[in-house]
């Protein structure tokens, strides 16, 4: 009897059960300890994408062990950070993030220079685990030491730290590194004050512009100085912004700016919602702007000459810096104009509006409403309005500053105007597509 025979006939078929690993069913939900070398362990996790990450350099399997459960906890919690996360680069990590970003094209432009001319020389290839503190603040002071000014160097730190949060916030890291500064040296610098002036000197500086570029020109000056209005909002206004007879204006809030980008225009949002507003306007402005009206025919208010939109550079270049500064220094330069209001901008006329809003005790929901501001204190923003009778006051002040302006630049009074004041009609512009506009979706 052969040794087979002692076991007995078999009975059915045979079949062969395969091995399974005791640790398989766990892979996928829970961390797990398993031997790395003759005295090492290493812990196995999962990750969102169903592979296994892993933790080595465990002497002990207890304290192996003690890990696992450690992230086994942070995963049920949601609070787990995987190691593996932190070490792709901010290359990286800023392809997706700038994939993901809503903020205006403008904005988005800036971002974009900060990121290729001075983050990713620098930062590029840093893993977002490697990037602290400390780093940050050195490549501060690198950035100072090469002469650039405090604000751009504040608005590097902050794409940078824009970053590193959202990199947290998606869990690839456990917090942003940067911190505020708090110790060290105190750096004491005085904050710019932009330039603003008074409305004689805003008067004298649109004569000038009309000299060099044209009334057009000089209308656009004052509206922005006596409205407050920006110039990407002014560029915007179309005839039907316009309710003369009203005497409103109108900064529409799905195309109530114009954007300038890469030298291409298009029609965007204006800069928050409070500044889609209704801005009313004193009684000569609106002589002024019936009277531009007539010069041309198409559908914007403030065009070129030739049919184009502005462009900031050119007309700060060309028109801005000469009419303000003055050409006194600029021997070859006609006409010789003299200085006005040195470093004024187009902005400035902004700041200069709002100034004159307070110097006239104007109530601060009139000056938020008609600059399109916001008031910090939500409740007073939401149930604050303008009363007619402060509608009628603020409007009774501007058309007073205008009226004394005009007196001391021309000796003129209201009564005895010339029509147009800036200078002959200019030719009329033939109705038509604008140059260079693109009309966004």
């Amino acid at each position: 009897m052969t040794p087979l025979a002692l076991l007995g006939p078999i009975t059915g078929p045979y079949t062969r059960t395969p091995w399974t690993d005791p640790t398989e069913g766990r892979r996928t939900t829970m961390a797990y300890v398993e031997p790395s070398g003759p005295d090492s362990w290493r812990v196995r996790y999962p990750k969102p994408d169903g592979s296994l990450g892993s933790l080595s350099g465990f002497t002990t399997k207890t304290e192996a062990e003690n890990k696992a459960q450690e992230i086994t906890v942070d995963q049920r919690r949601a609070q787990f950070i995987d190691p593996d996360g932190g070490k792709i680069t901010l290359t990286a990590w800023a392809t997706e993030w700038f994939d993901a970003l809503d903020v205006g094209p403008n904005t988005e432009r800036q971002y974009r220079s900060f990121w290729i001319n001075h983050l990713t020389p620098h930062w590029g290839r840093h893993s977002l685990d490697s990037i602290t503190n400390l780093s940050i603040r050195a490549w501060m002071k690198t950035k100072h030491h090469d002469g650039y000014a405090p604000t751009t160097v504040a608005a590097m730190v902050k794409l940078l730290s824009m970053m590193l949060s959202d990199a947290a916030d998606e869990r690839l890291i456990h917090a942003n590194p940067y911190r505020p500064h708090r110790r060290g040296r105190r750096r004491r610098a005085t904050p710019r004050e932009r330039v603003h002036t008074t409305p004689d000197r805003a008067l004298r500086i649109a004569l000038h512009a009309a000299t060099l570029a044209g009334p057009w020109a000089a209308i656009l000056l004052i509206t922005a100085a006596w409205t407050g209005a920006r110039w990407g909002e002014l560029l915007a206004l179309q005839r039907h912004n316009l309710h003369l007879t009203t005497g409103h204006m109108v900064i529409d809030p799905d195309e109530g700016n114009l954007l300038e980008v890469d030298g291409k225009f298009s029609f965007g949002y204006p800069k928050t919602d409070e500044s889609a507003r209704t801005i009313s306007l004193p009684p000569f402005l609106i002589v002024l702007l019936q009277h531009h009206l007539t010069t041309h025919d198409h559908d914007f208010v403030f065009l070129t000459p030739n049919g184009d939109h502005p462009r900031r550079s050119n007309f700060s270049r060309r028109v801005m810096r000469p009419a303000a500064d003055g050409t006194r220094n600029h021997p070859d330069h006609w006409p010789v104009l003299p200085p006005v209001q040195p470093g004024l901008t187009v902005h400035g006329l902004r700041h200069s509006h709002k100034t004159w809003l307070i110097a006239d005790l104007i109530p601060e929901i009139a000056q938020a409403k008609r600059l399109g501001h916001r008031i910090p204190d939500k409740i007073e923003h939401l149930y604050s309005h303008v009363a007619p009778e402060v509608e009628i006051r603020l409007l009774d002040s501007l058309q007073r500053r205008w009226n004394d302006a005009l007196f001391t630049v021309t000796g003129l009074r209201p009564d005895n105007l010339p029509v147009p004041l800036l200078g002959a009609r200019s030719a009329p512009v033939a109705r038509g597509p604008v140059r260079q506009l693109r009309t966004t979706g």
